[in-house]
């Protein structure tokens, strides 16, 4: 039965013309959010390999199989950086041979990375071992906890971040987060041996820095405290907004931790669902008595003197 597709039709047309901020007609073309997922499930086969895969990876065959994976990442994904570098640079009109250039040499570098980004992981994994008393093994860990995908693909978009390529990080970082619930940007700095138990909620953002050794419960926010705006009330970009977080800390399920000048001091640990503004010494117990707030030392046992919320 006909149901006036040509009304429907003539409505959406209307509608592009009229409201604007969501189409994308008669301009250049944006990278394509199918290849980049593709480019992610690429990027694991690399970085762990036998793991992602339905055929077992004969060791005679490993240098083939892995100069074929390279070569397909270097097709696929120069041809979407070389968009996103358009997009960067609004005076380029299209994506000729210089920007194909630019874009292979970033690609280039990024895929010299990944050995470097492989020896981070393995920290991870060890990490989740350590600090799972549930893990049987790394095959355990590697195939079925969420927090490797999410690092794993969160360490390949950072560093595309730090090259200054636009959006495709970002891209990644949120598909991880919309297969493991685990929310991390890709301009979050992450040091080795980082695990986050169980993860759903977990959301850490773009300005943090998180230190070696760091492990985080399910819910736990790593977040911005204010956003502050320009004379013409837009909120101001770039500038840092998310906490830092020393080696050895421990943060424990919704716990909250905002600002851009908050430090958590080396061995620390946050009690759950804490909601921390301001910085605190190394060896602090952060806890809550009703809506007290309390910080202990770890080592002497005393109670450390509050100094408030830090300004942004």
């Amino acid at each position: 039965m006909d149901c006036g597709q040509q009304k429907i039709v003539d409505g959406l047309v209307t509608s592009y013309h009229e409201i604007g901020g969501i189409n994308r007609i008669d301009s250049a073309n944006l990278p394509s959010k199918r290849t980049i997922i593709a480019t992610c499930e690429g990027l694991l086969q690399l970085l762990f390999p036998g793991y992602h895969d339905e055929d077992p990876i004969p060791a005679e065959e490993l240098e083939m199989i892995t100069g074929e994976r390279i070569a397909t990442l270097v097709e696929t994904l120069e041809v979407e950086v070389a968009k996103v570098l358009r997009l960067r640079d609004s005076d380029t009109e299209d994506a000729g041979p210089g920007l194909r250039q630019q874009a292979n040499a970033l690609v280039c570098r990024f895929l010299a990375d990944l050995p470097e980004i492989r020896r981070l992981l393995q920290t991870d994994v060890e990490a989740a071992y350590e600090g799972d008393p549930a893990a049987k093994n790394f095959d355990e860990i590697i195939l079925a906890y969420p927090c490797i995908e999410a690092i794993a693909i969160q360490r390949c978009a950072h560093c595309l971040y730090e090259l200054d390529v636009p959006l495709i990080p970002r891209i990644m970082t949120e598909y991880a987060h919309s297969l493991t619930g685990i929310d991390i940007h890709p301009g979050a700095t992450i040091g080795a041996y980082f695990f986050i138990d169980h993860g759903t909620g977990v959301v850490i953002g773009e300005t943090c820095v998180i230190g070696n050794h760091v492990k985080l419960y399910h819910g736990v926010t790593l977040g911005a405290r204010n956003f502050p705006k320009d004379e013409n009330g837009r909120i101001v970009k770039g500038n840092k907004r998310h906490p830092n977080v020393e080696d050895k800390v421990v943060i424990y399920p919704h716990a909250t931790v905002l600002g851009g000048k908050t430090t958590l001091g080396t061995g620390s640990t946050i009690g759950a669902n804490v909601f921390l503004r301001e910085s605190i010494p190394p060896s602090s117990f952060v806890t809550t008595k009703g809506e007290e707030l309390i910080i202990y030392n770890k080592v002497t046992g005393e109670t450390v003197e509050q100094s408030g919320p830090t300004e942004d």
